[in-house]
């Protein structure tokens, strides 16, 4: 029977948050008057959460343990997370407890209440976050809907509430490295939101350091917006018609008999050219990089062990590998 609620939370290297993060989760779970499943995706974690969750899955009936063959990405995770769901209402979170999972009933009762397809889980206090990565994400969030014309909320992480067909219309997208947090309002689902204090950091480090933080960045310009390139023609608009005025400029110079000493005009020119040649050359690297990515139709993840097996889902391909690596906890 498929459950009512399905909470899926992808995790990498999770060993001192899991026990708390179970310990929270299932009372509130255990609470909601209604069937629901976990599935809990490691997205090829090299510490002992492996062996927590085959240990968690034998003392939680409703847990399902999915591991990645190799460390996918965040996106990835809660994709595969997704794909395998089974439940009429999905809800992602992440591990580390910084998103209460107390608030998942509300989610759940709002979108009952209000009959929306997406309830998202917004942060009206973000102190636990650092200066930089507030002011950075609010400008990011700003740049992406003013480039994308997406109505995702700048305070909007990946905890949300998604309805059966939301998630079939997600898991229909052929694209590869899909940043749902944009990807889900640009379906245009009916929504609502509620929100929370966002919590420090229950225990362990951050799993998404500002190098992955980049990269998510890139990823949602270039995924949701053909605004990079045409930045990179106004560029080079630009910087061809500064070369006019400056040629100009030289040639009245010359006819005058002025001279402009040194070369350091000639260094500048050149160096600035060259920026921009380089910055233009990158913007087409990463749209020529996504084309041969998507035109690959490689997997963004790979299945090494499903708890539930793979009877009921036959389409996706699941190699039942040993999942704690020959690791064992007692």
């Amino acid at each position: 029977m498929r459950p009512e609620l399905s909470v899926v939370i992808p995790m990498y290297n999770e060993q001192e948050v899991l026990p708390l993060l179970a310990d929270r989760l299932r009372p509130v779970l255990d609470g909601l008057a209604t069937t629901y499943e976990v599935v809990c995706v490691d997205d090829g974690s090299a510490d002992l959460t492996p062996a927590l969750l085959a240990k968690l899955d034998r003392e939680w009936e409703q847990v399902r343990v999915v591991r990645l063959r190799a460390n996918s990405g965040h996106q990835a995770a809660i994709s595969a997370g997704l794909a395998l769901a089974r439940g009429a209402y999905v809800v992602t979170i992440d591990a580390d407890l910084q998103d209460p999972p107390e608030v998942i009933a509300e989610m759940l009762d709002t979108a009952h209440r209000e009959q929306v397809d997406v309830v998202y889980g917004v942060r009206n206090d973000r102190t636990t976050d650092s200066v930089f990565k507030r002011t950075t994400a609010r400008a990011f969030y700003a740049i992406i809907r003013k480039i994308s014309g997406t109505t995702a909320q700048s305070d909007a992480g990946d905890f949300r509430l998604m309805s059966r067909a939301t998630v079939d219309a997600v898991n229909a997208l052929p694209e590869h490295g899909r940043v749902l947090r944009f990807v889900v309002p640009a379906l245009g689902f009916p929504s609502a939101s509620v929100h929370y204090k966002r919590a420090e950091r229950a225990a362990g480090t951050s799993k998404y350091p500002f190098v992955k933080m980049l990269k998510l960045s890139i990823d949602s310009m270039t995924g949701f917006s053909l605004f990079p390139l045409r930045l990179a023609t106004y560029l080079g608009l630009g910087a061809g018609a500064l070369i006019a005025v400056l040629s100009v400029a030289l040639l009245v110079f010359a006819r005058t008999g002025q001279t402009i000493p040194g070369w350091t005009s000639t260094v500048l020119i050149v160096a600035g050219v060259g920026a921009v040649q380089l910055f233009c050359l990158g913007v087409l690297g990463e749209y020529v990089g996504r084309m041969y990515t998507q035109m690959q139709a490689r997997p963004s993840y790979f299945i090494a062990y499903d708890s539930l097996a793979r009877e009921s889902h036959p389409d996706v391909p699941v190699a039942l590998d040993d999942p704690l690596g020959g690791r064992q906890l007692r």
